[in-house]
């Protein structure tokens, strides 16, 4: 699942240290194509992920290279997932190293909680 608007193909998932999840996330929708087009940007990228700690079901870390940012060297962007039981729910708590400036960061953070809406939406449909 990708933010709003984007669309998400895995075509590779080895989940474990050293593991690699690879995708490719295409702009869908039509603000976001344009916004893509305007800032210089693919439409559709590919995107490595190597899994640095997996420990279910409670921590997940991995790490990914921003190499898609005009202007921008690519560089290294590390995200902590932890998860905690709370009563009959599951607390999750996503942090991420910034970006290169506030307004990739605050874009990151945005594009995240999208995700995690979507993640929570199909889990309420399987109940």
């Amino acid at each position: 699942m990708g933010p709003d608007g984007f669309e998400v193909e895995v075509t590779k998932l080895d989940l474990r240290p050293g593991g690699e999840y690879v995708y490719l996330m295409k702009a869908v929708g039509p603000d976001q194509v344009e916004y893509m087009k305007q800032a210089g940007m693919p439409i559709a990228t590919e995107q490595h992920v190597v899994f640095v700690e997996v420990d279910p079901p409670t921590r997940l870390v991995y790490r990914d290279i921003a190499d898609f940012i005009p202007g921008v060297e690519p560089y290294e962007v590390e995200t902590v997932v932890e998860l905690q039981k709370v009563g009959n729910a599951t607390r999750v708590v996503v942090t991420f190293d910034a970006m290169h400036d506030e307004r990739w960061t605050e874009n990151a953070r945005l594009g995240r909680e999208q995700e995690l809406r979507k993640l929570g939406d199909l889990l309420a449909k399987r109940e």
